[in-house]
């Protein structure tokens, strides 16, 4: 489904140092009190790259499952977890083959767009059934994705970004192409990793990515017998949703 391997999942945080994990936490947190059970405790995540958000959430009080595809990604996570004292049980398993424990959640969580990697209709409600399978009822499932009316008008073809090191530079140049039809950007990552004492390496990486209108993700949640309770313009809760709005954050529940 994605790659996340290797190097480049050794590099993942440094690409997203930035990212507001703990803002964006108590958002999740804050739709789970308002929307989902009285009582949530247990939360399953999928695709939970480094652990980042799962961590985050464990200090507002639940009790986490997550899981990834990426072995070298939940490895990362697990020294992550074990350094900070961490309960969170991290998995290796990939969204459409997710096999849990035999117990039900009170929500589920797929972060940072993932739930995009899932490029077809087929794929996508193979794992809405597994979700809704592990969901208590009343429970919340609660995803991220690409907006499509940004992706097809506003993408940027190249990306370039440098950061530094203690050891030197990384560049990483983004490649993106669309499949207009079939709502897909395909990335082409190509990371340049030089050192002070002038070695220098190169790693590349591919990722494909679905992205949705509103009304289609509506449809597509409905047909797994999830209701759509709220979608947000990211993580915020007053800004409307427009066709400059790249992430959407929606609320879906069993009921």
């Amino acid at each position: 489904m994605t790659n996340y391997a290797g190097h480049y999942a050794e590099l993942y945080d440094l690409f997203y140092a930035d990212k507001p994990y703990a803002v964006e936490a108590r958002f999740i947190h804050d739709c789970i009190q308002e929307f989902g059970l009285r009582q949530t405790r247990a939360v399953i995540e999928l695709a939970c790259g480094t652990g980042r958000h799962a961590l985050e959430l464990e200090k507002l009080g639940y009790q986490i499952t997550a899981t990834d595809s990426s072995l070298d990604m939940i490895e990362i996570a697990r020294r992550r977890a074990g350094q900070n004292g961490s309960e969170v049980l991290f998995l290796v398993a990939e969204m459409q083959n997710l096999e849990l424990p035999a117990k039900q959640y009170d929500a589920a969580l797929c972060l940072f767009d993932s739930i995009g990697y899932l490029k077809t209709n087929h794929a996508l409600q193979h794992t809405l059934a597994k979700v809704w399978k592990y969901l208590a009822p009343g429970g919340v499932f609660i995803f991220e994705f690409w907006h499509a009316p940004a992706m097809l008008n506003h993408y940027s073809p190249m990306r370039i970004r440098k950061l530094k090191t203690a050891d030197g530079e990384i560049s990483r140049t983004s490649e993106t192409t669309l499949d207009r039809v079939n709502r897909l950007a395909v990335v082409n990552y190509t990371v340049h990793q030089r050192t002070h004492d002038g070695n220098h390496s190169t790693l590349r990486e591919s990722h494909t990515n679905r992205f949705f209108s509103v009304d289609e993700m509506k449809t597509l949640v409905s047909r797994a017998n999830l209701e759509p309770v709220k979608f947000f313009a990211g993580f915020n809760k007053t800004d409307p949703i427009t066709d400059e709005t790249w992430h959407i954050v929606a609320v879906t529940q069993k009921s």
